[in-house]
């Protein structure tokens, strides 16, 4: 008969499995959120845990004049968190708490400050602008892969080389994780050749160029060109994206990392694809989320103005 483990390492990895519930991401944001009102209790004199909810009522005012309505529903849920952690009851559903943050959402607006997306011809722009050397190797198939498949920066950069399978079609690349699948079941996604920038070969001449067979797609390189075993960072595929923007004599501001995948989400939608093809590409499963790139894609192709005959 198999012996069970003792007591104490269960709770170790039931601790372990509840840490894992969250994403790192999601913990990080919730750990400064949560460290940003504790500070703010404390100058104020207030209590945090457990927090009254005349204290959030007087923390989400506060914050009102330089927050998103976004930003403090972010951080009414961590506050909830911490409250269910520590087995107290939460502030954030009594009716005091709910009233001024629908009176804040009413008074702001709710329309999210969305970054530009990457379109066709900008992204022929970026890819001129790219080094003869490996690093421009690596972005370019960075940048046309990114855009392609339309992954998150967190999607490429935990690509490695046995999720990639060469075909006569294009390519098929396994998606292990993803944001909007933290169980991993998996997704296939499909990158078929281009006709002018193509995805295929570009990330063929980066596999040539480095031998690539296992381990991360995506690597580092130093300063002078030597290549790391380690993989890149999505913070460094931000700032890849934006410097490549910039060169090409774009405002880097109006972008971010995330241009890449609603590049190719509205530019699929201009081009007429269907709301489910867009969808099996982009892996978003939240209709009306998609659909904000199918209306921007949208606007001219579909215009009732246009078809007035003015």
């Amino acid at each position: 008969m198999t012996s069970l483990p003792a007591p104490s390492a269960l709770l170790a990895k039931a601790r372990e499995y509840l840490r894992q519930a969250k994403s790192p991401h999601t913990r990080r944001a919730y750990r400064a959120d949560w460290a940003h009102f504790a500070s703010w209790c404390d100058r104020e004199d207030r209590e945090p845990l457990p927090a009254a909810p005349d204290t959030l009522v007087l923390y989400l005012t506060a914050l009102a004049a330089t927050h998103t309505a976004a930003s403090l529903a972010r951080r009414l849920s961590a506050v909830s968190q911490a409250h269910q952690a520590a087995g107290c009851v939460s502030p954030t559903h009594q009716p005091a708490v709910r009233a001024v943050m629908a009176g804040i959402r009413r008074a702001k607006g709710t329309a999210a400050q969305a970054k530009k997306p990457v379109l066709v011809a900008d992204l022929a722009r970026m890819l001129a602008t790219l080094p003869d050397s490996l690093l421009g190797v690596r972005n370019r198939a960075l940048l046309l892969v990114g855009f392609a498949g339309a992954f998150r920066r967190s999607e490429l950069v935990a690509l490695d080389w046995e999720d990639v399978a060469w075909s006569s079609e294009g390519l098929t690349i396994r998606l292990r994780r993803s944001k909007t699948d933290p169980e991993g079941a998996g997704r296939k996604i499909g990158i078929p050749y281009g006709r002018v920038h193509c995805p295929v070969r570009a990330l063929a001449a980066w596999r040539d160029e480095t031998d690539g067979s296992h381990g991360p797609v995506f690597r580092r390189l130093g300063r002078h060109g030597n290549l790391f075993p380690s993989r890149l960072s999505d913070k460094a595929v931000a700032r890849l994206v934006k410097s490549a923007i910039a060169a090409a004599g774009l405002d880097p501001a109006g972008y971010s990392g995330h241009s890449l995948r609603a590049g190719l989400a509205t530019a699929a939608a201009m081009a007429g694809a269907s709301e489910r093809a867009i969808m099996n590409q982009t892996g978003h499963r939240s209709l009306a989320t998609v659909r904000r790139y199918i209306r921007d894609g949208s606007l001219f192709r579909d215009n009732a103005a246009a078809a007035s005959g003015l």
